[in-house]
């Protein structure tokens, strides 16, 4: 891996870098970061078919988290929205943080 960043190519869905400060798990910024990638990018940047396979595997492991570990998720998305909204992120971006977990039935289980 090169430290240079290069620019993603287009169709490829990129979520934004956040910064080490926030202080967000970077197990969850890495998991979100290959969420938007997966679920975002066009046919022409990734077969759909396999993403859609890393997709469910992805959720269905976010959704074994529970008791601290999950609240301490559900914190970071807090932090993270708030982030989001301060930076003014496209509005689509802020919901995409607000409602991340309940759309993907991760903390859904009873406690």
């Amino acid at each position: 891996m090169s430290d240079t960043p290069e620019a993603a190519p287009d169709g490829a869905a990129v979520f934004p870098l956040i910064p080490e400060e926030l202080g967000v798990h970077p197990l969850l910024l890495a998991a979100l970061h290959a969420y938007v990638f997966l679920e975002g990018s066009e046919a022409a940047v990734l077969n759909p078919a396999v993403a859609d396979e890393a997709m469910n595997y992805l959720v269905s492991y976010l959704q074994r988290l529970d008791g601290a570990e999950l609240r301490r998720v559900r914190e970071d998305m807090a932090t993270l929205a708030g982030y989001a909204k301060a930076e003014k992120w496209p509005k689509q971006q802020v919901r995409f943080l607000q409602e991340f977990l309940k759309e993907n039935g991760i903390g859904d289980q009873p406690a």
